[in-house]
């Protein structure tokens, strides 16, 4: 059977390794809608070889399909399309939230990749997607190993142990971390992802997000999820049950695996381009517990999850808008949890909010981190 696909983000580093997958099974799979940012020239390709039928890009007119034009449509509208049977929310930041809302009422397939989306408005998506029986089937490579070790078990495990590579300055000194540049935050010690992912996992703030977004995956409370460091990247998380016993998903770290997971489950394919774990070469699996004082990010993010309401909105806006200060220059790496608490800090927080509600916080947020950083003198 082919499964049509939307691919939102599709210039993005997830969107391209999900087309990556789609070419090594050019039978299964028909691209039905593109969305993409700012790559035109990449979208452009993209449409020529995979014409699909639907394109997006932010502010211009869509690409042309070599034998016909492709219809224009918003990623909200290309995430509904009848036709498309599994939207990949590639989309990076915040923008992923209403696209992501728009394909769980309409009862799609969702391969999620967007962790804003979860954290910002996990309690209305997750009500959505059960009212519409929408599948939201996790990428992010801790989540599908979460997905994957509950698969066949009927009792809710015990605990649930996010790893995470520790970053790229795992081992630097507290004192020297105001001074780090962006081209140094933006060598990740193991993944190739996109720039605003690969700062958030220097942070450790990705990883903070992740907690959110598996207590609204799995339904599991905040004080049974841990974070464990795992430099290696091997094991990609754990579960434990209550006998003790404790499963994990071990692969290579390439996220084209849990991305073509995502689209053949409940199969597996053999897919000869993606890389093996060399068990020879391989000497020790190796784990620490993350140091939350030098990566504050990481507790920061936590707690707004605890609080819920607004918090996670505002935590999301806050660390997009920091994030790009520092990657442009203008604050410090140590700036970004300063700024992100500030914005949460001076926040009044809405219960059980609405879909509005987030918005109005995530753009307050976004204002707010701004003038801090104005008023402190930092941009």
């Amino acid at each position: 059977m082919i499964r049509n696909l939307a691919v939102l983000g599709s210039t993005g580093s997830i969107g391209r390794q999900t087309l990556e997958v789609v070419r090594a099974f050019p039978d299964r799979f028909r691209i039905i809608g593109l969305a993409a940012g700012k790559n035109l020239e990449l979208l452009s390709y993209q449409v020529k070889e995979f014409k699909p039928r639907s394109v997006y890009f932010q502010d211009r007119e869509a690409p042309a399909k070599p034998d016909n034009e492709c219809e224009f449509m918003t990623p909200e509208e290309i995430a509904r399309h009848p036709e498309v049977d599994a939207v990949v929310i590639a989309i990076s930041g915040t923008s992923g939230l209403l696209p992501t809302l728009a394909a769980v009422k309409s009862g799609k397939k969702v391969a999620l990749a967007n962790k804003e989306s979860l954290v910002m408005a996990g309690e209305i998506i997750i009500k959505e997607a059960k009212l519409n029986k929408a599948e939201i089937l996790p990428v992010d490579s801790e989540h599908s190993a979460i997905w994957q070790c509950l698969n066949g078990e009927e009792q809710k495990p015990a605990q649930l142990v996010l790893t995470a590579s520790g970053g790229p300055f795992r081992r630097l000194p507290a004192a020297k971390l105001n001074r780090v540049t962006p081209q140094q935050a933006l060598k990740h010690p193991s993944w190739q992802m996109g720039q605003k992912v690969t700062i958030d996992s220097a942070t450790l703030m990705n990883k903070g997000l992740e907690v959110i977004e598996a207590h609204w995956l799995f339904d599991f409370p905040f004080e049974s999820i841990r974070v464990l460091i795992h430099p290696e990247s091997i094991i990609h998380s754990l579960v434990e049950f209550a006998d003790g016993s404790v499963k994990a998903q071990l692969s290579y770290p390439d996220m084209r695996l849990p991305i073509q997971y995502a689209l053949s489950y409940p199969e597996r394919w053999l897919n000869p381009k993606l890389p093996r774990v060399n068990w020879d070469s391989l000497s020790s699996l190796t784990f620490e517990q993350p140091d939350r004082n030098r990566f504050p990010c990481l507790k920061i993010a936590v707690e707004a999850g605890r609080k819920g309401g607004t918090y996670p909105a505002v935590l999301c806006g806050a660390d997009e808008v920091a994030v790009e200060l520092f990657l442009s220059g203008r604050i410090k790496f140590t700036d970004i949890a300063r700024l992100v608490t500030g914005a949460l800090e001076q926040h009044q927080s809405v219960a059980h909010p609405t879909l509005e509600e987030i918005l109005d916080a995530d753009t307050w947020a976004r204002e707010k981190v701004s003038q801090i950083a104005t008023g402190d003198n930092l941009c």
